[in-house]
């Protein structure tokens, strides 16, 4: 899209594909189209069928296109935490000229140069994060652009995963006839958006229960500290209940979203209602308390699975505890029975927006808002991925001219009416810069 403020996040679920317009105004931002279809070539969060994956992602487009009455040329992907690992990094430079400042090109550069390491074959780089640079020995600096010195340094963390996400994703995207504008990891962008800042700073538990997977992410002083990812979701809790009540697939889904319980304690043993089950001509009828224990016996053994891992690094310690997301969370009773197996406060992220308040809608929202809220450093510092210098030289060409605009040589003198020139209007560089990545993997 050619309007620097509009945002598109793509994400690609097992069971739903969901994208979300959304237009940033003055730092608000404002979704303008949903679309959400059926998923169809995912499995357990990844992309197993290209051709299949694109077409799907081609009716939700064309969904949230009608909605928004735009045309979605470019998307902001999220990428699954499946085997990502994380790790520091740190790279350093020499700036040429002693006397010269240090440039968005040299921001550029040493984190191109903490991207150099050996990697097996099989991964590659999908996000560098910096905490601070390093300017001559003085450190805890968060943008070093303006200062003087010989010698630059960046510390950060590096995230790696596997190549065949990466590219399943990028070839799913482009068949689909768009372009990637930017890549977010998935528990990363969430936790930025579901967490308040005292929960990100001094700790706090992701758990995202989606339909093929649950996420377990650990956010701690801002930063993305630890990933778990237990292979079953709401699907399984859909074919238990098939295999159970011997009915069909998608009569088993309608029952979990209908009638199921997260804690068989809430359900009614007297409440009933008719299953559809297969070789039998009428229905049978179900208490709700028995579907429920179906549903709490599956999410016991991923929860279980989780707090093994969670306690491992004394995650459950922290004092911000755990917050749900994901489709899965919408079940009643859920935070009953999380509370009761992690043994610690436990809430659940329903997204406030109108038309999106379910938390199955809380990754789409959190990818457009993540990435309209990156700052110029941010954006600097992915454009290390691609290799491309264009971003950096957009900065300093912006940024020579304000300080040309700035100084007091550079102005004309008062006129002998008083006057003085009127200030041009500066334009929101951020958002401009951001139209850079639309071309982020080409």
């Amino acid at each position: 899209m050619d309007n620097s403020g509009m945002y598109v996040g793509l994400d690609i679920g097992t069971t739903s594909i969901k994208v979300i317009v959304a237009e940033n105004v003055k730092g608000q931002m404002n979704v303008i189209g949903v679309g959400n279809e059926r998923s169809n070539g995912v499995s357990r969060g990844v992309i197993v069928d290209i051709d299949k994956a694109a077409e799907a992602i081609q009716r939700a487009v064309r969904q949230a296109e009608e909605k928004a009455s735009i045309e979605i040329h470019d998307v902001i992907v999220g990428i699954p935490a499946n085997m990502l690992k994380i790790e520091p990094c740190s790279g350093m430079i020499a700036i040429d000229d002693q006397s010269r400042e240090i440039t968005g090109r040299d921001v550029r550069n040493v984190a191109q140069a903490a991207l150099i390491q050996s990697l097996p074959p099989e991964r590659e780089v999908v996000e560098i994060l910096a905490d601070e640079f390093i300017v001559d020995g003085f450190d805890g600096i968060k943008d070093p652009r303006g200062m003087v010195g010989v010698r630059l340094e960046l510390r950060g963390t590096l995230f790696t995963g596997p190549k065949t996400i990466m590219h399943n994703t990028r070839k799913a995207v482009e068949q689909a006839g768009l372009s990637i504008r930017g890549t977010v990891i998935n528990p990363m962008a969430q936790g930025m958006m579901v967490m308040n800042d005292g929960e990100q700073d001094f700790g706090t538990v992701l758990i995202d229960l989606g339909g093929g997977q649950a996420t377990a992410a650990v956010i701690h002083d801002h930063q993305l500290k630890y990933i778990d990812v237990d292979q079953e979701g709401g699907q399984f809790i859909t074919k238990d209940i098939s295999v159970v009540l011997n009915t069909s697939l998608d009569s088993a889904e309608k029952l979990k979203r209908d009638y199921g319980y997260a804690d068989s304690a809430q359900a009614s043993d007297e409440d009933e209602f008719p299953v559809d089950v297969v070789g039998q001509s009428q229905p049978t009828p179900i208490s709700e308390k028995y579907l429920a224990e179906i549903v709490e016996a599956r999410l016991d053994q991923i929860f279980g699975r989780l707090r093994t891992n969670l306690d491992k690094v004394q995650a459950l310690e922290l004092p911000g505890g755990i917050v749900l997301t994901g489709g899965v969370a919408a079940l009643p009773g859920i935070t009953e029975l999380a509370t009761a197996e992690f043994d610690t406060n436990v809430r659940v992220y329903v997204p406030d927006q109108m038309g999106l308040r379910h938390p199955s809608f809380t990754l789409a929202l959190a990818l457009v808002k993540y990435f309209g809220g990156l700052s110029e450093i941010d954006l600097l510092i992915k454009s290390a991925l691609t290799g491309s210098t264009q971003l950096a030289d957009e900065t300093d060409e912006i940024r020579h001219r304000e300080q040309a605009e700035e100084s007091p040589v550079a102005n004309p003198a008062r006129s002998s009416q008083g006057k003085q020139p009127k200030p041009k209007k500066k334009k929101n560089r951020t958002e401009g810069f951001k139209k850079f990545f639309s071309d982020f993997f080409d």
